[in-house]
């Protein structure tokens, strides 16, 4: 789908809805349209439609997405749901730091600093991250701030620097550091 691929998310909706009509049992079509949806800020819709592609496709991969979305939607009770659900299951490192995100962002949010800080915290930090863990690293940073430990969000932002992370938000929380 080249609207999806061109980062042309809502163009791509519609498209996507039609496919759907045609093949409503595709994990592809759903689970693109639920990611068109949920970059489009289409909360109920990208909720529903990465459900469908997890029943259909026994993937687990997008969670994390049904998280956030049911953070946006301000369903608390069901975001902590989830996070228990997926916890007790196998997911790959990649899928698994960008949950870590996801919940300690919402429990931020919840004001529970030291709990999104016992989510996040990076065992070590290494030399290579991949992408995953260094926005998993930033929200331990913020989460250790928060919870009155300046030192190892500091620690950590030093970590991030050496990976010229740009992340929204990295400036604000040197700044908060200085």
């Amino acid at each position: 789908m080249a609207k999806f691929a061109d980062e042309r998310y809502e163009a791509a909706l519609s498209d996507l809805r039609k496919a759907k009509k045609l093949a409503p049992r595709s994990s592809a079509v759903r689970e693109l349209l639920g990611l068109s949806a949920y970059r489009s800020g289409r909360w109920e819709e990208a909720l529903r439609e990465v459900r469908a592609f997890r029943r259909i496709a026994g993937d687990l991969t997008h969670m994390p997405v049904e998280m956030d979305c049911l953070r946006a939607l301000g369903r608390s009770e069901d975001v902590a749901k989830t996070w228990q659900r997926m916890k007790g299951h196998d997911v790959p490192a990649a899928v698994g730091n960008e949950a870590r995100v996801v919940y300690a962002s919402f429990l931020l949010d919840e004001g529970r600093p030291r709990d999104a800080w016992s989510v996040t915290k990076p065992g070590r930090l290494v030399a290579s991250p991949g992408p995953g863990e260094l926005r998993r690293w930033y929200v331990a940073a913020r989460a250790a701030l928060e919870a009155g430990d300046p030192d190892a969000a500091a620690r950590i932002v030093a970590a991030l620097d050496a990976h010229d992370v740009d992340f929204e938000g990295v400036d604000e929380l040197r700044s908060s550091l200085s």
